[in-house]
């Protein structure tokens, strides 16, 4: 069984799912996941993309939903035991799924960590409990899991085998209908409807100032695949702002971009291994910031920041992720040349951060030892 509750981990999901296939073709795969879960030949018991939701009290509205799809998997565990679970991130969700498996005698395998050393460190004895094998992709994991008594492998970052961009910066404008000579936007609001929803509207709000203060300008979104395009048109018809929307083709729209405003996650690694400069900006109910921000034990928000350990990239979180900052730091981006090119060259240097190409092989070279040792 393979669970991932989100876009990012259906994509690594997917791929992992391929690679073990390679190792031995014979495996058959169940859970919850998405389209390229599905793909790769999961079969989905759940979709993924109903579970999405963004903040603590966010969750209190797919409560019901989220519940009833725990029993079902949990009772598939006791109905139909798999050989191994494999846990994609989703901690709140999956943890209580990992204790389900122990009692069970199942083994399990969590691959890409919760993010217990950024809040909620108690979180660590339960996957010390309830986890046989971690398999982190991010470098400072592996010693913090270590000295938990955790059995961690650093694996690398998925993201280094799918981040490539597939046409030369004149292919890519002429693809996307964009005019050479104006400056290009790339918009990254999220690929779930409750960020989008609180997002958006804020960076269109932005791209409207943008227009009165540079020209030529022109803005185009990527689409994620988890969001239904009349849902964006909807919020995008709000706004005087010509917006070109394109599905499936991310990497080639950041990398074309001049600077790109993202929602925080895991599209800021992707645009920062393209090496776009960007403003990163976060958002979510009052209530759940407040609670967050009691426990959140981190200096930075953006995994781009948390793996260089510095400021990087500017960072608008809650009230300043508004037009007027967002504007702002953008404008700052496209005159500013110099603090571009400081920004590629800082960008640059995340990709050796992040281990070696490779993480879905080495992971599931992992799943495939717990199965037949």
């Amino acid at each position: 069984m393979i669970v991932a509750g989100e876009a990012s981990g259906d994509l690594h999901g997917g791929n992992l799912v391929r690679a073990m296939h390679q190792i031995n073709p014979d495996l058959s795969f169940y859970g919850m996941g998405g389209k390229k879960m599905q793909a790769a030949g999961v079969e989905l018991l759940a979709d993924a993309a109903d579970m999405a939701v963004v903040g603590l009290t966010e969750v209190v509205f797919k409560l019901g939903m989220i519940l009833r799809v725990m029993r079902r998997l949990t009772n598939t565990l006791t109905k139909t035991p798999p050989a191994l679970l494999i846990l994609i991130d989703y901690p709140d969700f999956n943890l209580p799924l990992a204790r389900a498996a122990r009692k069970r005698g199942i083994k399990v395998l969590y691959y890409i960590s919760p993010q217990v050393w950024a809040w909620r460190k108690d979180r660590i004895d339960i996957i010390r409990n309830t986890v046989d094998r971690m398999a982190v992709i991010l470098p400072f994991e592996e010693e913090f899991y270590r000295k938990a008594g955790v059995d961690v492998t650093f694996v690398g970052h998925p993201l280094l085998d799918e981040v490539t961009r597939k046409y030369p910066r004149a292919a890519a404008q002429k693809r996307f209908g964009l005019q050479e000579e104006a400056v290009t936007i790339a918009i990254l609001p999220g690929s779930r409807k409750s960020e989008v929803a609180r997002l958006l509207p804020e960076m269109l709000g932005a791209c409207r100032i943008l227009i009165e203060k540079i020209s030529p300008i022109q803005f185009v979104l990527p689409l994620a695949g988890t969001l239904a395009p009349d849902f964006v048109r909807d919020i995008l018809r709000q706004f005087p702002v010509r917006v070109n929307v394109i599905p499936d083709e991310m990497y080639d729209i950041v990398a074309v971009a001049d600077a790109a405003m993202v929602a925080s996650g895991t599209a800021t690694l992707e645009t920062a291994l393209l090496e776009t400069p960007m403003v990163v900006v976060y958002k979510v109910s009052g209530l759940s910031y407040a609670i967050g921000r009691r426990f959140i034990q981190v200096d930075h928000i953006s995994l781009v920041n948390l793996i260089a350990g510095r400021a990087v990239v500017p960072e608008l979180i809650q009230n300043d992720a508004n037009p007027e900052r967002i504007a702002a730091e953008m404008r700052e981006l496209i005159t500013r040349h110099g603090r571009a090119r400081e920004m590629k060259l800082a960008l640059s240097g995340i990709r050796g951060k992040l281990g070696t190409p490779g993480a879905s092989q080495r992971t599931a070279q992992i799943a495939c030892d717990m199965l037949f040792n």
